[in-house]
């Protein structure tokens, strides 16, 4: 057989042989679909508080600002600054001696005021008995009346004025309006204060205990109140309100304070609401004027479930999770979104202790079918505070 027709045969062959190959196999049943996977998170019922994170200013109780009522030098700085200073306690002396002159005028004016009312008054008397006998004018008479009653508003006069002069030698004595931490002294001695004002000689603040000031938006508070409301539907929280805050240095600082104060209206240009609590500052840590964070607690939720955001859904009959029950079935549960924090959801409804919430392949589910679940190692809906 000659070469060409060999390789005709070859070629022949192989077409044969693919034509073979290609004939298609028989195919086989499909299976059934394996259950989707999703993760899941077991969630366990907990007393859990309604908090928000906010930055708050701290501020002094009192501030009282220490002036010169009088008008003089000052001969003395009876107090150190910076120290701790009580009520009516001496701060600063001015030169009394002009006070003290003017006190001594006032009361020789009196002196002879009631000198004046004294003979006044006998003339006044003598004058009735004259007239009595019919020795003397009625004119004479109401003059000599008059004069007496003249005389002892002259006394009376002279007396406001040596108070007066008594007081204002008190004020050349500068006291403590009130107690707490006394500033810097703004006069050195031989200053002249009060010199037609009344000079600022210091300032006096009360730091124990201390308010910090801080706000919240208007869907904050609502929320807060809303969730703290007895009349809801959920459990009935606690009302007690609590402040903590962190010191600069990260800690947590040893004691908390109460709210005290809430504005009534909102600011518009801010949306915000003005509030203030106050905390006991025993040892002067807290200073007015410092930027602290702060975790406000608006009551508790007595048996509330903590979920991540994504866990929750909702359709046009509210708010609902997806729970992978004991036999691996989807189950739909309705929830009450009681409040919201930045990452989670608090709820409350028809869940229980121990059930396997889905928190990630909702899309891949539907109530009624099978679902393969695997438990979250680190649970993003369980934080210590929310």
């Amino acid at each position: 057989m000659t070469a060409p027709v060999l390789r005709w045969a070859a070629m022949a062959a192989a077409v044969l042989l693919l034509a073979a190959c290609d004939k298609a196999a028989p195919e086989r049943p499909a299976g059934p679909m394996p259950p989707p996977q999703v993760t899941v998170i077991k969630v366990e019922g907990k007393a859990v508080p309604l908090t928000r994170e906010l930055v708050g200013r701290l501020a002094a109780v009192r501030t009282a600002q220490v002036r010169a009522r009088v008008p003089g030098i000052i001969l003395k700085q009876v107090y150190k600054d910076g120290t701790d200073v009580k009520a009516g306690q001496v701060l600063f002396q001015i030169d009394p001696a002009q006070l003290d002159a003017t006190l001594n005028a006032q009361k020789a004016a009196l002196a002879k005021a009631k000198a004046d009312a004294a003979n006044a008054a006998l003339t006044a008397k003598r004058y009735t008995e004259l007239h009595a006998k019919h020795l003397l004018s009625q004119q004479d008479l109401d003059t000599a009346i008059a004069n007496e009653r003249t005389t002892a508003a002259v006394v009376q006069q002279a007396k406001a004025n040596v108070e007066s002069a008594e007081l204002n030698l008190g004020y050349a004595t500068v006291t403590a309006p009130i107690a707490g931490r006394a500033g810097e002294h703004l006069v050195d001695e031989g200053a002249l204060v009060g010199q037609g004002e009344t000079t600022l000689l210091t300032t006096i603040q009360q730091v124990d205990p201390i308010y910090v000031n801080f706000s919240l938006s208007e869907l904050q508070l609502e929320q807060l109140q809303g969730a703290a409301a007895p009349n809801r539907s959920a459990p009935i929280p606690k009302t007690d309100t609590k402040v903590e805050i962190q010191l600069p240095d990260g800690r947590t600082y040893p004691y908390r304070g109460t709210l005290d104060f809430s504005g009534l209206s909102v600011d518009p240009s801010t949306g915000a609401v003005a509030l203030r609590a106050v905390l006991p500052n025993p040892d002067h840590r807290l200073l007015p004027g410092m930027f602290v964070k702060l975790h406000l607690t608006m009551g508790e939720i007595d048996h509330g479930f903590v979920l991540p955001q994504a866990a929750v859904a909702r359709d046009e009959k509210g708010a609902y999770v997806y729970v992978v029950g004991k036999d691996g079935k989807v189950q739909k549960r309705p929830v009450d979104t009681v409040y919201m924090t930045r990452k989670d959801w608090i709820v409350t409804g028809r869940l229980k202790d121990g059930d396997q919430v889905i928190v990630s392949g909702l899309q891949k589910v539907q109530p009624g079918a099978q679902a393969k679940a695997t438990l979250e190692t680190a649970p993003g809906g369980t934080p210590a505070t929310p």
